[in-house]
């Protein structure tokens, strides 16, 4: 095989709302890495992208018809995560042979462009069933749900190939899971309990003096973590984040602030996202009884998620200081959120404000998205603007 192709066809991204609007399935964040990146290690392939005919087609989006290069591929579906197993049958299958799971289905398909028949239609010479359990991401509070397992498997697999620089004595460690501390780490006078999970702090992260890590976390590469910030098992900080207050079984998918105190637990937060100081998330009814959260793709617009779900904030809204959120609140994608007392449990794209919601003018919305990415060192690509754009003019 030359390289992998992520097909969507039977994801269903629109269940992943509002984390799909503005990317593929394979390039969110769970664990360490995203699924993409995760999958690119495990084979050592690049990967591209079904064509979909939507508004985030990239240079890595592939037509598969008769303009494909000839060679050998694997048509991945996107929302899968890998693990042992799982990449031995992959690796194992020869060319026309498809891996199929009793209820998740198609898995992955090795073809020949020569087996291409039309746009996207494949021959498929045998179907090989997959008997064993998948990890997959299907609904959006699957991510914080899985994140526990997929830093486990990201790390393990780190572990192949780095090694981990040296932790200062300055820090408390505790218990005998791995850790793994990546080159340019700044990590004085801390306390890391590996006693229930592993540990990863990625190249270049600034962790504090006074943190508390409890494992599995995941603290990627850049990111900077602030006095006394307290995290819990089954969190990720990820790529250029700033946290600080507590933080539980919560993923921060990259670029993103929480850099106060207050709580934020069984939650997703996108990228490019910032919760002002102060602000928290109910993740546990006062009931103790299970949570409806906004689902667009469900039947009267509303899934049951279990017992826990805090927070699901998509790409780019922040929240003004003191923000409370109410147990399984979902915002969209570039919302400015502020109001008084527990908010509405739904806040939907391009909002301004959160009590008789205004819609955010999209000229001062990109103008505020590029002050906040000027804060990082970086701007509003084209692309951005135009994935923005459909939003704000379809959503």
């Amino acid at each position: 095989m030359q390289s992998i192709i992520f097909s969507e066809e039977y994801c269903q991204p629109e269940n992943l709302y509002p984390f799909n609007l503005t990317r593929r399935v394979q390039d969110i964040r769970v664990g360490i890495r995203t699924i993409r990146e995760k999958w690119e290690a495990a084979l050592q392939l690049p990967s591209f992208d079904k064509w979909e005919g939507d508004y985030k087609e990239t240079e890595q989006s592939l037509l598969i018809d008769a303009s494909l290069v000839s060679g050998d591929y694997l048509l991945l579906h996107a929302n899968i995560l890998p693990d042992k197993e799982l990449v031995a049958a992959i690796q194992a299958l020869k060319t026309g042979q498809a891996l199929i799971h009793a209820e998740a289905g198609a898995i992955a398909l090795h073809f020949n462009a020569a087996d291409v028949t039309g746009l996207h239609k494949i021959r498929v010479q045998q179907t090989i069933s997959y008997p064993a359990d998948l990890l997959s991401i299907r609904y959006p509070w699957d991510i914080f749900r899985l994140n526990d397992q997929a830093i486990r498997y990201d790390l393990e697999f780190l572990l192949q190939t780095v090694a981990s620089y040296p932790i200062s004595a300055s820090n408390t460690i505790i218990g005998n899971h791995p850790i793994l501390v990546e080159e340019g780490v700044e990590m004085e006078a801390c306390i890391i309990n590996a006693s229930a999970g592993p540990v990863y702090i990625g190249r270049g992260a600034q962790v504090m003096e006074g943190t508390c890590i409890r494992g599995p976390v995941a603290i990627c590469n850049n990111a900077q973590v602030k006095m006394g910030t307290r995290l819990y098992g089954g969190t990720t900080i990820g790529p250029y984040c700033i946290v600080g207050g507590e933080i539980k079984n919560a993923v921060l998918m990259g670029y993103s602030n929480k850099a106060h105190e207050g709580y934020l637990g069984d939650a997703v937060v996108g990228e490019w996202c910032n919760l002002g100081a102060g602000s928290s998330a109910s993740n546990v009814k006062n009931s103790a009884g299970p949570i409806t959260v906004y689902h667009p793709a469900s039947q009267g617009g509303k899934a049951i998620v279990g017992n826990k779900c805090g927070l699901l904030m998509g790409d780019y809204s922040r929240s003004a200081i003191n923000t409370s959120f109410n147990t399984g609140t979902v915002v969209g994608i570039c919302s400015s959120v502020f109001g008084t007392g527990l908010l509405p449990k739904y806040i939907p794209n391009f909002s301004w404000g959160a009590e008789g919601i205004r819609k955010y003018d999209f000229t001062r919305a990109l103008r505020d998205l590029e002050n906040w990415k000027k804060w990082k060192n970086s701007h509003l690509t084209p692309r951005e603007q135009h994935i923005l754009r459909y939003i704000y003019d379809n959503y």
